[in-house]
């Protein structure tokens, strides 16, 4: 089976400029049962946009995998599905209802599809029709100004998608509004298909009284991941310790891969990483001011290697 629901399933949420493929392979090795691209605008697959080709692509560790495609235009999305068909590895099309950023959202796509719930039934039905990949799945709010929550799971389901996953808040209620999860129970005791359950899921513990709250059949974790790609580890084990030593080795190889993922680039990239990491540790800050100014990867590494001795 490519996801098996018989047991609880831990998954990657796609983040924007954070989940590309060194990061993904990252929390492979800690046990995510499952992995999903960086959003994927349609028109830019499409329109054979370079970029967006090299964000499909996937590490050897990535099964299953799942690339997200947004997008409002049913036409569009059945040509970036046939696009996919031809791309090996990927094994389910996730289409992504739910990004409330105004860009997207201006555009038709992301949780602007919650405001027309026959376009969303058709676009669904559109990639289930067309896709040869073995997996459907949509990622969704609770609705777009009002918490329709339950009623837009029923028209995923119908669509024929395979599986759901919830993000707890409206798209109004962006990031900052307080997770809704007696909603994403509500919709997970509403339909048939698995529903994993989205939003502040930042800990072991968390996810775990998430589970029980929603009867949900797995979570995804996004910014609870960043700087902590271990917590897969734990969700499997129960425990995630890992000492200092065993940290700096996970870090150097994400950083390896960056840089042989996105050339020399790869080091100014991974700033950002470097600041979730070193939280907690002395003189962070400092650490931080001076690796914001290296571009070089070799002289970066050799900071990165002295600071998390």
């Amino acid at each position: 089976m490519i996801l098996d629901f018989s047991k609880k399933v831990y998954a990657l949420a796609p983040l924007a400029g954070w989940t590309d493929l060194p990061f993904r392979q990252t929390v492979k090795k800690f046990g995510a049962d499952l992995t999903v691209s960086e959003m994927i605008s349609s028109n830019a697959l499409v329109y054979n946009a370079k970029r967006t080709k090299k964000m499909i692509e996937k590490s050897s560790l990535e099964t299953p995998y799942s690339v997200q495609l947004a997008g409002s235009n049913a036409e569009i999305i059945k040509k970036a599905v046939e696009i996919l068909n031809e791309e090996e590895g990927i094994d389910i099309i996730d289409l992504n209802a739910g990004c409330p950023a105004p860009k997207i959202v201006n555009h038709g796509s992301g949780s602007s599809l919650l405001k027309d719930l026959e376009l969303l039934r058709s676009i669904i039905e559109t990639i289930k029709t067309t896709s040869n990949k073995p997996l459907t799945s949509v990622k969704i709010r609770l609705g777009f100004d009002q918490k329709i929550g339950a009623e837009i799971a029923k028209v995923v389901e119908a669509a024929g998608a395979d599986f759901l996953v919830v993000h707890g808040r409206t798209k109004v209620g962006a990031y900052k509004a307080e997770v809704d999860y007696d909603q994403i129970a509500e919709i997970k005791a509403s339909v048939k298909i698995p529903v994993i359950a989205n939003g502040d899921i930042i800990s072991y513990e968390k996810a775990h009284i998430v589970m029980e709250h929603t009867k949900a059949d797995g979570v995804m974790i996004g910014r609870g991941a960043m700087g902590n790609p271990w917590i897969f580890r734990q969700l499997k084990e129960g425990k995630a310790f890992l000492s200092r030593a065993e940290k700096r080795d996970v870090i150097l190889e994400h950083f390896d891969n960056m840089v042989e993922f996105h050339g020399e680039y790869g080091t100014v990239l991974f700033r950002k990483h470097l600041h979730n990491y070193s939280k907690g540790y002395d003189e962070a800050s400092t650490f931080r001011s001076t690796i914001n100014r290296i571009e070089d990867a070799v002289e970066a590494r050799k900071l990165i290697e002295e600071f998390f001795e």
